[in-house]
């Protein structure tokens, strides 16, 4: 056997894995771009750590972060590759990329997760022409797609720019030339307009997400034209129009996800075409007609979301060929018929949603599931007796929601073992007895909704051991006694209702600063004792309502100091209204109806700018509306514009969900004196409400012209006082006012011809005053013809309360020689109103004696003929 020569083993070895190194350097000029980047990208953030990168390394293919391309006999290495992401703390401004535009040699570029801020520029991006992977997703890019510079890029396969700032619409032209593409993701950015019919165009396509845009229009049939398309996203858009029946073209179809859009008529019956399907999402749409029979053929579904559409007919029988299905959500539509239980015959049915449809329940048929489900909602379907005892072989329940249907019986003990349970809905049954205490010791529980049923008894003691407690409604049924103190122990607790029970006690329970708790709500009990104050700084809704709270506001009220939202209406606080409310700078509801308060309204209270409704009415205030009072209430002055639901500074509705459904718990209404009756505010949208009660009081003097200025107000009440002088003009300029009511005070002069411009008024009442002068005609006020609100103001008149003013009837001469001779005559007001000979002689001859005096409206007895504050007023 011949011993090879070591000498020349080693020599070999040093030929095979040395010289392929040597001859691995890159360009020298990519080289000194990367370092360029570095040195800007140091100079933003000097604690980045790229260590590797630096002159004196031999070749930058080397270096962290970055790939080679492998040497051959033609050429050298070349930059293919940078792993950028996730490298960068901090804000990267996008014009620090330029020095990586000039490797074009690059086929890789990821710069994800980097928060990049600016635009793209599009020469630098256009000569990255051999890129086939761009990633720059989870920034904070801004402005358009540079149709330029992607035009370019017809080597791409991978396009991501998920969750940026990005707006303006998607280039057509710039896809047009992306032939290559094969995943395109947009999703979550500003884009807008339609959809580029140039996408459709692009037939390698396997992956589109242009979900959470604000894209319009319709979904073009040539969307069938992708079939290789494996996932289509366009979740949560303006899309509208008819589901093209081309979709059933899309035979590899993977994922159909369509959610949050507004999508019209029916599901196209060729999505049965669609055999590899496994997840249709087309929840949250104006759907409408039946569900497809044909939807039984997707043998490979195992997510089906219809839910929040208007889909009618019965649950079709096809679909018990789903045996792959996990998840089902059809809860918000309109469909009818019983509920099928071989629903609960899918033995991999994980999560099931029939809530909200108008369908019934089979209560004589025994269910015994196959299934063994984690989410559970059956709101409003009909179920009745005790909550069904086949639900106790669930034990994997994580969440089930049973409420609005007609349950009765007490609370089944099994429920209580769950161990897993964490968001447990019964609200408005008819459920009655204890809570067991056994509820509480869950390690899980997240959420409890009992509302609205008959339950009754004290509240558990160890009601704080469910640590994990968020929201906890209990209102609306007969508990009775004081409130457990172990419940400020549960920290994470944000929503708290227990209002309208049989409560009381004068001890509230003293939660620690570092609870989280937001809104709570303990009106219409029997608490008693000074108003509670124990409760955490950051709480932002207090209501404390219809109870029989005593003596003054406690001064330490105001460490409360993140309240926007305060009731204490229908007790009997008395004392003055303290000036250090104004401490509670945030404040934008404070609600004292129906007390004992006395003395005069503070001038500080202007300080609370940010207030919006203030409800002061039926207590003994005295003195005058101070002008200091009005001047500074910014909140009431300018309404913020476009202001809707979702912009709501109130807690308002909570949704609860573990999955598709989405449970909602809305707060309570406020109740207020609002155009003549008590009604409720939503809370829904709360903060479009603007509203100044001051009526019921003993208030004197002039009304301030400075109310004027309050243009966001829609109800300004003024009634039962003893305000005198004439109405300001200035009260014309509430552009915003639905309701005004200055009735039963002292007033004088005419009604100001400036109330013609209040086109929003519907309803407005100055009766019982000692105005004099015609009422103004046009805009509004020709429809304030109710004459009950003009009622005991000897001096008005006006064609709204079918009485003539001087120069409207002038007497024709000789009148008593045409005997009983009927000439007509007419009187022109300026609505034309026409009136018969014998009714006008008659109004006329009575009003020009000075015997006509307009009666008072038949309901006008009031609290106030009585001595004040003998009865008192309950919501």
């Amino acid at each position: 056997m011949v011993m090879a020569n070591p000498s020349l083993l080693v020599e070999s070895l040093f030929i095979i894995f040395l010289l392929p190194c040597l001859s691995s350097s890159c360009p020298e000029y990519q080289k000194q771009a990367l370092l360029q980047f570095k040195s800007s990208v140091l100079a933003v953030d000097s604690f980045l750590s790229l260590d590797s990168w630096n002159s004196s390394s031999s070749s930058c293919c080397l270096w962290d972060m970055v790939t080679c391309s492998s040497p051959s006999n033609s050429t050298s290495s070349v930059v293919i590759e940078l792993h950028l992401s996730n490298f960068f703390v901090g804000f990267m401004p996008s014009n620090l990329l330029a020095p990586l535009f000039f490797i074009r040699s690059l086929r890789v570029l990821d710069l994800s997760w980097n928060s990049i801020n600016g635009q793209i520029p599009a020469l630098g991006l256009g000569n990255l022409s051999n890129l086939v992977h761009l990633d720059l997703s989870w920034n904070s890019i801004n402005g358009q797609i540079p149709a330029l510079g992607l035009s370019n890029l017809s080597n791409l396969v991978h396009l991501n720019l998920r969750s940026n700032s990005m707006k303006g619409e998607i280039p057509p032209l710039g896809l047009g030339n992306l032939s290559n593409l094969v995943h395109l993701n947009l999703r979550e950015n500003g884009f807008s307009g339609s959809i580029p019919l140039q996408l459709f165009q692009l037939k390698y396509l396997q992956y589109l997400d242009l979900s959470y845009n604000s894209l319009e229009g319709g979904l073009s049939p040539k969307v069938g034209s992708l079939q290789d398309l494996r996932l289509i996203s366009l979740n949560f858009n303006r899309l509208s129009g008819e589901l093209p029946e081309e979709i059933g073209n899309l035979t590899k179809l993977q994922e159909l996800s369509l959610w949050g859009n507004k999508f019209s008529n029916g599901i196209p019956s060729s999505i049965s075409y669609l055999r590899d399907l496994e997840q249709l999402l087309l929840a949250n749409n104006s759907l409408s007609m039946e569900i497809p029979s044909e939807i039984g053929n997707l043998s490979n579904l195992f997510c089906l979301s219809l839910g929040k559409n208007k889909l009618t007919g019965g649950i079709p029988a096809s679909m018990q060929k789903l045996n792959k299905l996990y998840s089902l959500n059809l809860e918000g539509n309109l469909l009818t018929g019983e509920v099928p239980f071989w629903l609960f015959d899918f033995k991999h049915l994980w999560y099931l949603s029939l809530a909200r449809n108008n369908l019934t329940w089979n209560n004589n048929m025994k269910i015994v599931p196959k299934c063994m489900l984690s989410n559970l909602f059956l709101r409003s379907c009909g179920l009745q007796g005790e909550i069904p005892e086949w639900i106790s072989t669930q034990m994997n329940l994580n969440s089930l929601d049973l409420s609005m249907n007609q349950l009765h019986g007490p609370f089944p003990q099994w429920l209580t073992e769950f161990h897993v349970l964490s968001l447990l809905i019964l609200s408005q049954n008819k459920l009655s007895g204890s809570l067991p205490t056994a509820l509480f010791r869950s390690s899980q529980l997240y959420t409890l909704a009992l509302s609205h049923n008959n339950f009754s008894g004290e509240l558990p003691e160890n009601i704080g051991d469910a640590k994990l407690l968020r929201f906890l409604m209990l209102d609306r049924n007969n508990f009775y006694g004081p409130i457990p103190q172990s419940i400020s122990q549960i920290s994470g607790l944000e929503l708290l209702d227990l209002s309208r029970n049989r409560l009381s006690g004068n001890i509230f329970p003293v939660f620690d600063h570092q609870v989280n708790l937001l809104y709570a709500d303990f009106s219409s009990n029997q608490f008693s004792g000074e108003v509670p104050t124990t409760f955490p700084p950051n709480i932002q809704t207090l209501a404390l309502g219809g109870n029989k709270f005593s003596e003054a506001l406690p001064s330490n009220l105001t460490k409360l100091r993140n309240l926007r939202r305060l009731e204490l209406q229908d007790n009997n606080i008395s004392g003055e209204l303290p000036s250090s409310l104004l401490q509670i700078s945030y404040l934008q509801v404070l609600n004292l109806r129906n007390n004992f308060l006395q003395g005069s309204i503070p001038k500080t209270l202007s300080n609370l700018k940010n207030l919006r409704i203030l409800d002061l009415s039926s207590n003994n205030l005295t003195g005058e509306i101070p002008i200091e009072f009005v001047n500074n209430l910014t909140g009431m002055i300018e309404a913020p514009p476009n202001r809707t639901s979702q912009t709501s500074n109130f807690v308002t509705a909570k949704s609860f969900t573990n999955g598709f459904s989405s449970t909602e718990y809305e707060v309570n209404e406020l109740i207020v004196n609002w155009k003549k009756s008590k009604q409720g505010l939503s809370s829904h949208n709360l903060d479009m409400y603007f509203l100044l009660d001051l009526s019921n009081n003993q208030l004197s003097s002039e009304i301030p012209a400075s109310l004027g200025a309050l243009k966001a107000l829609k109800m300004l009440n003024l009634s039962y006082n003893k305000l005198s002088s004439k109405i300001p003009t200035s009260l014309g300029d509430l552009q915003n006012v639905e309701g005004l009511d200055l009735s039963h005070n002292k007033l004088s002069g005419p009604i100001p011809t400036a109330f013609t411009k209040l086109q929003q008024l519907t309803t407005l009442d100055v009766s019982n005053n000692e105005l004099t002068g015609r009422i103004p005609i046009g805009g509004q006020m020709n429809a304030m013809a109710d004459p009950n609100f003009y009622a005991n103001n000897s001096g008005l008149c006006g064609f709204q309360i079918h009485v003539s003013c001087p120069g409207d009837l002038p007497l024709a001469p000789k009148l008593q020689e045409h005997d009983n001779k009927e000439e007509p005559w007419i009187l022109l007001e300026a609505m034309g109103i026409g009136y018969p000979i014998g009714f006008l002689l008659t109004i006329g001859n009575i009003f020009l004696a000075g015997y006509f005096n307009p009666s008072p409206p038949s309901n006008s007895c009031h609290r106030r003929h009585h001595p004040h504050r003998l009865i008192k007023q309950r919501i």
